[in-house]
């Protein structure tokens, strides 16, 4: 019985979603049986089917139409069909004046499909957060409750094929997850204890033990919906500009066809039927329909591609500003490079066995953390050194660490702490090679003198050269603003790819370089974590936070990359420079067919059932070509 009555629902949802086409074919069928009648003879019966035709078809627009001039106090395209379906019929059109209703109401069904594809890619979206999770208390079983019960600090088991409930992290097992939904990546990742997993998210294989951080509100996978929502509800300027002009369009249209009325009768000689007809045809032809289909569908079909694939536009805005971008300020940490220092060299003191040398480093360097010492850790355990020597520490602020092992006292950190001079000579004088190298130099001695250094890097991410290399295809010059020395900012740049940076920048230096950077292209836009670079972010023409999906990233940038890929601003600048060239074309496009329709009805060359063919036809057309941006080729 359930299961019938969710089908019932199911059902009635279909219908109301397709009404508008459901009521426009009706209509058709009506304007068909009509003319048949009207063949045969039949006038009265026909006539009767005509208006039942208007009413069934041109219902849905008419109310539409009229519910806005009151509310908004101006007049619409909407109101125009109505207005020539009815004069039309007036003059005893019938048949022209019914098929100008069935096709406005057909083009307004598309528009109506249109936008609801894009809202359906969000509607998908909402589909994929679970209403059910395993609940793990204690020594119990596992039980299923619904999702709304659960509260932070919950355990939750996810078994292979399930869907994460909640925002949580993973203190038991290891799985391959699949995070498509969320940042467009179609490859799975793998995570174990420790991790950080997303509501809606796939479990591939293995069962996994989370623990719930965020109430169901706060989540990753709400916080997208209500973003891609709100940026669907956001008209762009140019969208707004149409709008605006369309209420002063039409009062110039009534009047161009009050003039129609009644001029060609008196300075062309025609007879009253045809300027009147000729009117109509006008009001017809002249409406802004396409024009004003040509924005909205392309925008909200660009926003769901984006969505589908990591990438979240706060709004048409953005996308508009996106298209024009002509300079991209990248912050290094982060988003260059992986945010991570790692050990790349380690150079040992004749007469000292490396694997020692190294083990007493990482021994001192485990008491520690900070995110060198840590570094160093790993990397002893990546050497295979799993014992490490006990040791004693005093940290010495801005310097480095003190270390005891075994009685026998240790100095690790910069070349100053551990005595310059010394440090400087050591191997050869490696540490200026290394400096050179965009390196950071931590020295370790005894009282022999150094013991050894290590130099560490924070190293560039694997996609961030092939992505400045297609920024730069696009004509986009990109500059890298870093708080390192001149010395490491040349090295990474370098490597990377980048040919302009600047180096030791504070957050208001880099307010001030944005500025620069606006003077001279216009249109600039910044990378950045959303934290630290968030003046630089809001000073920017378009702010682009990168952080795995981080909260404040969402709250803070105009477009959202939800994977730390610089790639993906390559994939947004060419998603917005297609819609934009589709929006000029569907403009042209549409603003060229008014123009010809209305040159060709004042040489009456086009009829009205032309005239709504030509006026509909060229409105079905620019909404069919901005479903174009819902394609991921781009």
């Amino acid at each position: 019985m359930e299961y019938s009555n969710r089908e019932n629902i199911n059902l009635i949802e279909k219908i109301k979603e397709h009404a508008e086409l459901i009521a426009a074919l009706m209509a058709g069928i009506f304007i068909l049986l009509a003319w048949r009648l009207d063949s045969s003879g039949q006038t009265t019966a026909s006539v009767l089917l005509y208006l039942i035709a208007f009413c069934v078809g041109g219902f849905a627009k008419a109310k539409e139409g009229i519910e806005e001039t009151i509310e908004e106090r101006k007049l619409n395209v909407e109101l125009l069909m109505v207005l020539a379906a009815i004069g039309s019929a007036a003059i005893g059109y019938w048949t022209e004046g019914a098929i100008l209703i069935f096709i406005f109401a057909v083009s307004g069904a598309l528009e109506t499909y249109a936008m609801n594809k894009s809202h359906r890619e969000i509607s998908a979206l909402m589909n994929l957060q679970p209403e059910e999770a395993w609940l793990v208390r204690g020594g119990f079983e596992p039980m299923k409750v619904s999702v709304s019960t659960l509260q932070i600090g919950d355990h939750l088991l996810i078994k292979p094929g399930e869907r994460i409930p909640a925002d949580g992290i993973i203190f038991k097992g290891q799985s391959s997850i699949d995070e498509s939904a969320i940042s467009g990546e179609p490859l799975p990742i793998s995570k174990g204890e420790g991790d950080e997993v997303f509501a809606g998210t796939v479990n591939l294989n293995g069962a996994i033990t989370m623990e719930m951080t965020k109430a169901n509100s706060e989540t990753l996978f709400q916080k997208i919906i209500q973003l891609v929502q709100s940026a669907q509800s956001e008209k762009s300027p140019s969208q707004q500009f149409i709008e605006k002009f369309e209420g002063t369009y039409v009062k110039f249209v009534l009047l161009g066809v009050a003039v129609m009325m009644f001029l060609p009768h008196f300075l062309l000689g025609w007879d009253w039927t045809t300027t009147f007809y000729r009117a109509m045809v006008l009001l017809v032809v002249a409406s802004p329909c396409a024009l004003v289909a040509s924005i909205m569908p392309a925008t909200l079909a660009t926003i769901s591609n984006g969505a589908k694939n990591g990438v979240l536009f706060k709004g048409g805005l953005h996308l508009e500003h996106l298209s024009v971008l002509r300079a991209l300020a990248v912050d290094k940490t982060g988003t260059l490079t992986q945010g991570k220092p790692v050990v790349t060299d380690f150079i040992v003191r004749d007469g000292v066995e490396r694997d020692t040398a190294l083990a007493i480093l990482a021994g001192i360097e485990s008491q520690s953390n900070h995110p060198l010492a840590q570094a160093i850790t790993s990397y002893a355990k990546a050497e295979g050194i799993d014992v490490l020597p006990q040791a004693t520490i005093e940290d010495i602020p801005g310097w480095g660490i003190k270390g005891t092992i075994q009685n026998k006292e240790y100095q690790v950190g910069k070349p100053e702490f551990v005595d310059a001079q010394l440090a400087n000579n050591f191997a050869n004088s490696a540490v200026t090679r290394l400096a050179a190298e965009g390196k950071t130099v931590i020295f370790i001695r005894d009282q022999q003198g150094i013991v050894a250094l290590t130099a560490l890097k924070d190293t560039v991410r694997n996609e961030a050269k092939k992505a400045i290399t297609l920024l730069k295809e696009l004509g986009i010059q990109v500059v890298m603003l870093t708080g390192d020395n001149e010395k490491t900012a040349k090295a990474i740049a370098q490597e990377a790819g980048v040919t302009e940076y600047v180096a030791e920048c504070l957050p208001e230096t880099k307010v001030t370089e944005m500025k620069r950077l606006l003077t001279q292209h216009q249109f600039v836009g910044m990378v950045g974590d959303g934290i630290n670079d968030a003046p630089a972010l809001a000073t920017a023409t378009t702010g682009i936070a990168m952080g795995e999906g981080t909260d404040v990233a969402l709250e803070t940038a105009d477009v959202v990359l939800m994977k730390n890929d610089l790639s993906k601003i390559a994939y947004a600048v060419r998603l917005s420079r297609k819609m934009q060239r589709i929006v000029k074309q569907n403009i042209f496009f549409s603003i060229g067919v008014i123009v010809l329709l209305i040159a060709s009805n004042f040489l009456q060359v086009v009829d009205l059932p032309l005239g709504v063919i030509g006026h509909e036809g060229s409105t079905i057309l620019v909404i069919l070509n901005g479903l174009r941006m819902l394609n991921k080729n781009v």
